[in-house]
């Protein structure tokens, strides 16, 4: 009797809105790209219980997007090539693994995996929210007509542990539309990556 072989498929997809948790207002809605090489070597790390498996901060850039004189928008292209890949211009990151200590508020800054029983796919649900009062330095009001400074978000992406920052893994990519934040308004992000499993006998 020959034996049964397990081939299998696992796919990953991922989908951010960033909103304003008081007014309700959504300023971005879409999918993101997934770095496949950086998640794999993660998840493989992450089952042999090594470090640097596992999604640790929320990073933010501003340099996603180009726009010309005439206020068009050109959209870059996710960095989800080379396991060496960052954003283009990280200008800002928050740490959502509310086990570390470098994380200020785990209430609002945290993950969890949502699974249905019986089914072959689970979500990790990072959220990540920007106060008030940060980060330092932002414009006092989100009325500015410049899309060069440092908060004026149009790229962000989840990162794995590693005690030296050269040597995180970039796990997604999105890019969108600026986002300014600024004193007057908070801002959430809330990054679902759903791990699907799909598997038959051969």
């Amino acid at each position: 009797m020959q034996a049964q072989k397990e081939s299998g498929i696992l796919n990953i997809i991922g989908h951010i809105k960033i909103f304003d948790p008081e007014s309700g207002q959504v300023f971005i809605d879409k999918r993101n790209a997934i770095h496949y090489e950086n998640f794999s070597i993660g998840l493989a790390r992450a089952m042999s219980h090594q470090q640097r498996g596992f999604i640790s901060t929320m990073a933010f850039g501003n340099g996603g997007t180009r726009i010309d004189p005439t206020g068009i928008i050109t959209y870059k292209t996710p960095n989800t090539v080379n396991s060496g890949a960052r954003l283009y211009n990280e200008t800002y990151q928050k740490v959502v693994d509310a086990y570390d200590s470098g994380n200020s508020d785990p209430a609002r800054n945290f993950m969890e995996v949502r699974h249905r029983t019986g089914t072959y796919y689970s979500d990790i649900l990072v959220s990540c929210l920007l106060d008030f009062s940060e980060p330092a330095n932002q414009y006092a009001f989100d009325n500015e007509t410049s899309t060069e400074g440092n908060f004026v978000f149009d790229e962000l992406g989840l990162v794995s542990y590693a005690e030296n920052d050269d040597e995180r893994y970039l796990l997604t990519h999105v890019i969108f539309h600026p986002v300014q934040k600024s004193l007057n308004r908070m801002i959430q992000v809330d990054y679902t990556v759903r791990i699907q499993s799909l598997s038959s006998g051969i």
